[in-house]
């Protein structure tokens, strides 16, 4: 393989552009979007979908894989986690691609001459945040991946998590396909969050588009997103910009980075400290900023990955992760029947009506 087919499986994020984009995945496309319109996003690239490809192409691999699919029974929950289960080891076992594995270390090195640089390792599927279905959490994600030979084996269990089960059942429901959808992944310089969360351009209790909801929580956003804690509750008005209610709550634990074992770890907070706001209402102000402009450089309602990362300066320390469309209200159709709100709700829906109008 020549050295241009094997500099096709990468794609640094800051050179990718709109013919990139159906290579790269969701995720990927994402963050080379935000990077585009001068969002604080941390540095990497993506494993095209060329190399998956390529791997798949390898010694009857996609063959071995098509075999299994057809034999999944999807009600039967016990036959389908056994197959997929087969899948993901058939992808595991099968050796990556020379020139891919070659073009991944590569890559890493001009991040980290010295080998030493954490990565987060993130699955970026094709089909993956579409304005109609998202698949948001089905697929693996690593966090504090130290070194190449840790890299070019993580983005491997990123390719074989395209066929967990949970996954298989959401394409088959959707009717997106298996074999079809390919997966990139992302390699990107991992946050030292001092905190982190999600941000909704609408309150996803009830779709109203003039509220900015914020959940937020100290160390790394995963247990937010995976709702393995409760988090502060932030809710700003969206044309004005101001918190018009929050909620703290008592978080007993962070996940933080161990350094010293290369990998993260969940640390308990002291007592003490459990019931403070992880942010400050600068930060909430910034982070709903963010998310205001996503929205508007998007042109949908946007659910916002975040960060602030403790070893930048404070006035640079908010960064982007991820920008995916809104995907339950946004689809809703618009009520026929009018609500009609008192005081400043009542007067910002008003304000708003013509531009949600337009969307």
């Amino acid at each position: 393989m020549g050295a241009n087919a094997a500099a096709s499986f990468i794609v640094p994020f800051e050179d990718a552009r709109e013919d990139d984009f159906p290579r790269i995945g969701g995720k990927c496309a994402s963050l080379a979007r935000m990077i585009a319109q001068g969002v604080r996003v941390p540095a990497g690239f993506a494993v095209a979908t060329d190399a998956y490809a390529l791997h798949l192409r390898s010694n009857g691999l996609e063959a071995t894989i098509s075999e299994r699919l057809s034999r999944i029974v999807l009600d039967d929950v016990d036959d389908e986690e056994k197959l997929s289960h087969e899948i993901r080891d058939a992808i595991m076992a099968q050796p990556m691609p020379g020139a891919v594995e070659q073009a991944i270390r590569e890559a890493y090195r001009r991040m980290s001459p010295d080998g030493q640089l954490p990565v987060a390792v993130r699955s970026s599927a094709t089909a993956e945040d579409l304005p109609d279905a998202s698949f948001a959490g089905q697929q693996d994600t690593y966090l504090w991946v130290v070194g190449e030979d840790a890299v070019v084996e993580k983005v491997k269990a990123c390719w074989a998590s395209l066929f967990n089960a949970r996954a298989i059942s959401y394409r088959a429901e959707n009717g997106l396909g298996q074999i079809d959808v390919l997966m990139s992944v992302g390699v990107q310089k991992m946050v030292n969050a001092a905190a982190a969360g999600v941000a909704m351009t609408l309150d996803p209790i009830n779709g109203d588009r003039t509220k900015i909801v914020i959940d937020s929580a100290f160390g790394l956003g995963e247990p937010v997103v995976s709702g393995e804690i409760t988090p502060d509750n932030f809710v700003v008005e969206k044309v004005l910009l101001q918190v018009i209610k929050h909620r703290i709550a008592e978080k007993d634990f962070e996940l933080v980075a161990d350094r010293a074992e290369r990998r993260t770890v969940e640390r308990v907070i002291a007592p003490e400290r459990r019931t403070l706001p992880s942010l400050t209402n600068a930060q909430v102000l910034a982070v709903a900023r963010l998310a205001k402009s996503l929205e508007r450089s998007m042109g949908c309602p946007q659910d916002v990955e975040w960060a602030i990362d403790a070893d930048l300066p404070e006035d640079e320390n908010l960064v982007a992760l991820q920008s995916r469309p809104e995907t339950v209200w946004s689809q809703k159709k618009k009520q026929s029947t009018a609500i009609y709100e008192t005081g400043i709700a009542g007067v910002l829906g008003t304000l708003l009506a013509p531009v949600q109008a337009k969307r």
